[in-house]
């Protein structure tokens, strides 16, 4: 059953429909109870974390060595963007299943062997580097595109099922910030990792998913499935209605997930081959260090933003349409201050992060909200299925714009979060305090 209220546009679950973890009465449950569970949250917090985490190293970390495998393997520019592109088109395909997967055996039946894809095919892929072999690298980056089917989209879809209310809408900010810092962090790691050898970060990849299984295994407890999750053909048709009925806004919301990762990763791509060259001549660490300053607005931005919504769908159309606003505005600005001026040209990026940071945990929350714990696998990997083709699409749409002109880069990815913009003002509406 679902709880409407008349002047709303987004119908929400109630809350009284969820499982709810961890939500200790203050009458009922002694000081030190307290404690030890608010402790126990902060344990499944940290855990959740390291699933987004985990999923953001296998491109951000690989973005600015991509430079140099063009040169250690002899390929293009167009080449290196298939390492990124590969990995997310594979991913943005799989999500999906993995979702109607994770809704019918469990979010965590699907996340480990999901980790341990990912994991095996990096070290395959930093053999192939080592063989100078292209073809092989390509191969295992789709593979560990199957591995990423099945990690961050369904930790979010378990966050839904974990916890309701400003504890639901903080995990999944936490979330969104996890995937931003790992942003931040990745192109540092990335640049230090090459230091040793430029293909060093493909064989780092096991390491931090042997992290997130452990944490999985041992952090995480799901909840127990209320009832028999229905056969795939009674699935769809129920998935199909929710789309029916609430499609205007959902679609919007897919949308607008989509551009936002497009324009980052696009963004991204662009910052680490131009900063090689001059007037900048930025390269190692320090270029490391430059991708990372906008995505750091990004990452404090989105556990801000997750922390303080608290489902309150007024306070989120006013973010949402604010980081939209401030994304269109600064990318149409980069349009004349692009290479003129480093300073200038990366605060403007960063203002544009800042706006993705608003954008996204409110997303989130709405789309794992929208539906009930049996769907939520299902909606939320469609979510994040076409997140992940506004990555794979970035790059190497970015490097086509590149060789027309920089110019031509910001007239389109600002003419898109104008568009974003336009259809986020009109067609998502949520309004009132969201149960």
């Amino acid at each position: 059953m679902q709880k409407t209220k008349k002047n709303w546009n987004i119908v929400f679950e109630s809350d009284m429909e969820r499982e709810v973890v961890f939500e200790p009465s203050a009458a009922k449950k002694t000081k030190e109870t307290g404690k030890a569970e608010t402790k126990g949250r902060i344990w499944e917090f940290i855990a959740l974390a390291t699933i987004p985490l985990v999923l953001v190293l296998g491109n951000s970390m690989l973005v600015p060595i991509l430079p140099d495998m063009e040169q250690k393997m002899g390929i293009s520019k167009f080449q290196s963007s298939l390492v990124i592109t590969l990995f997310s088109v594979t991913a943005g395909l799989v999500i999906p299943v993995a979702g109607y997967l994770s809704d019918r055996f469990g979010r965590k039946a699907i996340i480990i062997p999901a980790l341990i894809i990912y994991g095996s095919a990096g070290v395959l892929a930093g053999f192939g580097a080592i063989w100078n072999s292209y073809t092989i690298v390509i191969v295992a980056r789709a593979i560990q595109g199957l591995g990423a089917a099945g990690t961050a989209p369904i930790a979010m879809a378990l966050a839904g099922d974990l916890y309701s209310g400003g504890t639901e809408s903080k995990a999944l900010g936490l979330t969104e910030a996890s995937n931003g810092t790992g942003k931040v962090v990745s192109p540092i790691l990335g640049s230090l990792l090459a230091l040793i050898v430029w293909y060093a970060a493909f064989f780092a990849f096991p390491i931090f998913c042997l992290i997130s299984i452990l944490a999985t295994i041992f952090l995480l407890k799901e909840p127990k499935k209320d009832s028999k999750p229905p056969e795939l053909g009674k699935y769809l048709h129920t998935i199909g209605g929710i789309l029916k009925k609430k499609g205007r806004w959902l679609i919007t919301s897919f949308f607008a997930g989509s551009i936002a990762l497009f324009v980052l990763f696009g963004v991204l791509f662009y910052l680490s081959q131009i900063l090689e060259k001059p007037p900048f001549n930025i390269d190692g660490v320090q270029k490391g260090l430059v991708l990372a300053i906008p995505l750091l607005g990004m990452v404090v931005t989105s556990y801000t933003t997750g922390a303080l919504i608290k489902k309150n769908g007024t306070l989120m159309r006013w973010l949402m349409n604010i980081g939209l606003f401030m994304m269109t505005a600064a990318l149409a600005l980069c349009i004349w201050f692009n290479r003129q001026n480093l300073y200038l040209f990366i605060g403007l990026l960063t203002v544009s992060s800042i706006g993705t940071g608003l954008v996204l945990p409110c997303l989130n929350t709405m789309i794992t909200g929208s539906v009930q714990k049996q769907q939520r696998g299902m909606i939320t990997s469609i979510y994040s299925s076409l997140r992940f083709l506004g990555v794979a699409f970035g790059p190497p749409i970015f490097s086509f714009l590149m060789d027309k002109s920089d110019q031509m880069v910001f007239i389109t990815v600002s003419a898109l979060a104008l568009l974003t913009l336009a259809s986020v003002f009109f067609l998502i509406k949520p309004e009132g305090k969201i149960s």
